[in-house]
């Protein structure tokens, strides 16, 4: 599991530096408590989606399958979820009444734009994938174990 840092590391300083304020006698700093609070708490919903989406990876993680290839299941993976997200998005574009005509087309064709680039580069994973594939020599059952992989 990959935990990114540097954001909580950034709050957990600004923590130190708000506490020194205080003790320092600085004003103003007890209108910051509650938004370090907040910051916080944030971190842990932040470190919380990470795990869930550490877990929804977790049957690749578990196979037998090499590192690269682990890599682009896990890349697939990811762009059928954007893209399956950008298109939820259009379709809401497209539904909304409440769109000025200019506006909305103009939000249909960006987001129409970004779902072809999405589907770009889930084409070139999967041409990456089959070239590992057979440049990898894998057996039968991490044939088979690819391909159930796939379907998820």
């Amino acid at each position: 599991m990959r935990v990114e840092l540097t954001s909580m590391i950034g709050r957990l300083g600004l923590a130190v530096e708000r506490k020194s304020a205080t003790a320092d006698g600085v004003d103003g700093v007890e209108k910051d408590d509650q938004a370090l609070r907040d910051s916080l708490r944030v971190s842990l919903s932040e470190l919380k989606a990470r795990s869930a989406a550490a877990q929804k990876n977790q049957d690749i993680d578990d196979s037998s399958l090499p590192d690269l290839i682990k890599d682009l299941l896990k890349r697939i993976r990811a762009l059928k979820e954007q893209i399956e997200a950008k298109k939820e998005e259009l379709n809401a574009v497209m539904s909304d009444q409440s769109l000025d005509p200019d506006a909305k087309r103009l939000k249909i064709e960006t987001l129409q734009s970004e779902l072809a680039s999405l589907q770009g580069a889930l084409s070139s994973a999967h041409a990456t994938l089959l070239k590992a594939l057979r440049e990898q020599g894998l057996t039968d059952q991490q044939m088979q174990e690819v391909s159930s992989l796939l379907m998820k």
